[in-house]
């Protein structure tokens, strides 16, 4: 495959890109390679993925960014739902002059990825999902307060880990208010649809047991959702199930999610082959 529709600055640039009423921490690699679009989990922020960046290596082209009021750089926003973490997507990509990239996701990330990878096909070579973007009814009225109280219990010790980067800028409500938005979003009626619509290969990195807030075998019951998903739609297959959980996949588990991006990867260079041969 040839990077002719992916525009490539030849050195490293990190720094704040404009969007909305904010701007958002970005760190651009550079170079030639592939690009990869790595979509944080809902509070995370860039860092989280440099065992991934690592293993994969020099010959992609990473750009990571902290969303909205995460980090210790992006800035604070009047406006936290997922459909300015959508945008913020095409932000980013237009800054760094990307016009077609691979999408990373993780948790609240891959959910912002599939519904990025839906409405931009021509834009996107593919998608690595890790564990997130289960469509799942797990948001009952029960569930929205456990969510308020538990970010009203963690606010009182986040301020003071705010300097270091590692909770974001926001307020306990603000918080949950989000989460309670992806519980929203990722109802089978709403979430399935999105993934059904997808037409770029899709590969899933799934994790095991617990994340946090969840009791039992709760998130099993999650991720079992995904079968119906690969039954219907076949540009989408579960790369890997791995033993780490849910907090813990993108430290204990990177090789896997970086074998699942250069699976997809090589499914588009065989793609592009493939086209070109008929030209």
């Amino acid at each position: 495959m040839t990077n002719n529709s992916m525009s490539a600055t030849s050195s490293m640039w990190t720094g704040l890109v404009p969007v909305d009423d904010t701007a958002l921490a970005v760190t651009d690699t550079g170079g030639p390679g592939i690009p990869v679009v790595y979509l944080n989990g809902q509070f995370a922020t860039q860092g989280y993925w440099r065992r991934v960046i690592a293993d994969l290596g020099t010959g992609w082209r990473h750009i990571t960014y902290d969303e909205r009021a995460r980090g210790r750089t992006s800035k604070r926003s009047a406006d936290y739902s997922f459909e300015a973490a959508v945008r913020d997507v095409d932000a980013v990509l237009a800054a760094r002059g990307v016009d077609r990239a691979l999408l990373v996701g993780w948790s609240y990330g891959a959910v912002v990825g599939a519904h990025w990878a839906n409405r931009n096909p021509e834009r996107t070579i593919g998608a690595v999902l890790v564990d997130g973007a289960f469509p799942h009814d797990w948001l009952d009225q029960a569930m929205e307060q456990r969510i308020r109280k538990m970010f009203r219990r963690m606010n009182l010790f986040m301020p003071l880990l705010r300097p270091t980067g590692l909770t974001p800028r926001m307020n306990a409500d603000q918080m949950a208010d989000s989460n309670i938005e992806l519980g929203r979003l990722s109802r089978e009626r709403e979430l399935g649809p999105v993934l059904d619509g997808i037409t770029v290969p899709v590969r899933y990195v799934v994790a095991s047991g617990t994340s946090l807030g969840s009791r039992g075998d709760e998130q099993e019951k999650i991720r079992a959702s995904l079968d119906a998903v690969t039954a219907r739609n076949p540009h989408i297959q579960i790369a890997a199930k791995v033993a780490s959980n849910h907090g813990a996949i993108l430290k204990k588990d990177f090789r896997a999610v970086a074998e699942a991006v250069g699976a997809v990867a090589a499914l588009d260079q065989a793609s592009g082959t493939s086209r070109d041969g008929l030209l």
